[in-house]
């Protein structure tokens, strides 16, 4: 008996350490930290799989956990008012810095957009709390983040016509007025979707001919900006990668844009495309937008088209090429106009290559751009600022980000 009890706690233990235990690159920071915290996610997922195979309930609303846990009530501090308003029927939060005696000087803003494949994800969660609450106070600023509704409730458009009515609500001289906002000063700004609904955001407002107060900024913290190439560089190098996998990122696309199993199915394989997606390929060439030092290992090959199951789902074919959901489909004289750019990167992030094909492209076409990219980077870190799963990355990453801010709005 104590043998089949010694026997028993080795296997435990074993299958623990195998299953903790992830192939993580040596230069990322704090390791095991990232290990740890990447168990629970793959755990959640697993529990999605399995909760979906049974019927009990599906993946993203099982993995809607995360966002759950995190959630807060943000509250004032003696340092900022928090609100909640509704701005054309789009619920937002508005941190408004407390002003100060004889402060009369208009202020800057941010309208920031949430992170989470377009399923997940909530202003109301605590890292974004405390991103809103730094912004503010350190910058003078009105921040408004955005709580848009969520896919696969509500597919494509609906994530990006929320975010397009909350800023052209804010953007109205009277509204500004209100806040004592300089129309001058107004950055976008998002990370991973949110940083997709901020780049469309920012295109669409270009051709609006009857808005008057346009963007001075945009901040796209590691974006997700094409659905048309799958297997990029970054998502063939970093495709079991904590905390974004590829399965997960097409997910994600395959959850914003339809409900057929069957174009998930294509995606995986990257044969999702059609004769009228394919001819935007030359928009997310990695083999010409990439430095060569990004190409790695790797050898272009471009996508499949119209094979398998991607037939079942040609209905989608109009969304993967609408520049609202994928915001590198446009030609140079469409991003000329743009408000300057700040693009965070990371080096172990399928979508790396996505915000690098992006900057390359905006510069191309005159745009100023900084582009800031963390070698020891991994997708998400920015989320991570608070205990017991806080990084010295994310802690970096969220001040230059706002040193940027401070900068250039």
């Amino acid at each position: 008996m104590r043998l089949g009890s010694i026997i028993l706690f080795v296997a435990l233990c074993s299958f623990s350490a195998y299953y903790v235990y992830e192939p993580i690159p040596e230069d990322i920071e704090e390791r095991w930290k990232l290990m740890l915290t990447d168990t629970f996610f793959r755990s959640l997922s697993h529990l999605a799989d399995f909760c979906e195979l049974l019927g009990i309930k599906d993946y993203m609303g099982v993995m809607y956990f995360i966002t759950l846990i995190e959630n807060i009530v943000p509250i004032s501090d003696k340092h900022v008012n928090v609100t909640v308003e509704n701005f054309d029927g789009v619920e937002v939060l508005l941190y408004q810095p407390k002003q100060q005696s004889g402060d009369t000087e208009l202020r800057r803003a941010v309208i920031y957009l949430h992170g989470g494949g377009w399923c997940l994800g909530s202003s109301h969660m605590s890292p974004y709390d405390l991103l809103a609450r730094k912004v503010a106070t350190e910058l003078n600023a009105v921040i408004l983040s955005v709580e848009y509704r969520l896919a696969p409730v509500h597919h494509f458009p609906v994530p990006y016509e929320d975010a397009y009515r909350v800023v052209k609500h804010f953007l109205q001289i009277g509204v500004l007025a209100r806040y004592s906002v300089d129309p001058g000063r107004i950055a976008v700004s998002g990370d991973s979707a949110g940083g997709n609904l901020a780049a469309a955001v920012s295109q669409q407002l270009l051709k609006d001919p009857t808005q008057k107060v346009q963007l001075k900024a945009q901040a796209l913290i590691y974006p997700v900006l094409q659905a048309l190439d799958l297997n990029t560089p970054s998502y063939q190098q970093n495709q079991d990668m904590p905390i974004l996998p590829r399965t997960l990122m097409v997910r994600f696309w395959s959850e914003y844009l339809t409900s057929d199993k069957a174009f998930f199915r294509a995606m995986m394989a990257n044969a999702h495309n059609n004769l009228e997606s394919s001819g935007m390929l030359k928009f997310v060439n990695w083999s010409t937008l990439l430095p060569e030092t990004y190409h790695g290992k790797y050898n272009y090959s471009a996508p499949a088209v119209g094979l398998g199951e991607a037939k079942l789902a040609i209905e989608t074919s109009g969304s993967l090429i609408d520049p609202r959901a994928s915001p590198l489909l446009v030609p140079d004289a469409a991003l000329r106009s743009l408000p300057k750019a700040y693009i965070i990167t990371c080096e172990y992030d399928v979508l790396r290559d996505d915000g690098i094909m992006y900057a390359t492209r905006l510069r191309t076409a005159g745009v100023e751009v900084t582009h800031e990219h963390y070698e020891s980077g991994f997708h998400g870190a920015l989320m991570f600022t608070l205990w017991p799963m806080d990084f010295l990355l994310a802690h970096r990453m969220m001040d230059n980000y706002t040193e940027w801010l401070k900068e250039n709005l």
